[in-house]
């Protein structure tokens, strides 16, 4: 099975409060995730202990230049962020790297899945 690992804590309460519904990732993720794949989200530190939140169906699979990364995207990803600049800046600190706006990033979308 694959994962969704997610980690720092602020990530993790907006997964456990269902308002987080997609991830950015730099660079091209689209051989790993596929449309349809089921995933486990977990969340927790780097080489630790993680916790499961949820599982979920990944609903699409978008590779583009970060700066063609719409504001409705942005908002699924991080609800506290709205420009294209706040995300750039945003990732630079996660990857701790310089990032850009004509940087390769994945836009994966995702749906929790519940047992009814």
């Amino acid at each position: 099975m694959y994962a969704l690992n997610f980690y720092s804590p602020v990530v993790a309460d907006q997964l456990r409060s269902r308002r987080k519904t997609a991830t950015i990732r730099l660079g091209d993720k689209s051989q790993k995730y596929k449309k349809g794949m089921i995933v486990q989200v977990l969340a927790g530190a780097r080489y630790s202990p993680r916790q499961k939140i949820f599982e979920a169906v990944i609903d699409k699979v978008e590779v583009k230049r970060l700066a063609e990364i719409s504001p409705r995207d942005i908002e699924h990803d991080n609800p506290e962020i709205r420009r294209t600049e706040e995300l750039v800046t945003f990732l630079g600190q996660l990857y701790n790297r310089e990032v850009t706006a004509n940087d390769t990033v994945t836009l994966i979308r995702f749906s929790e899945i519940r047992l009814i």
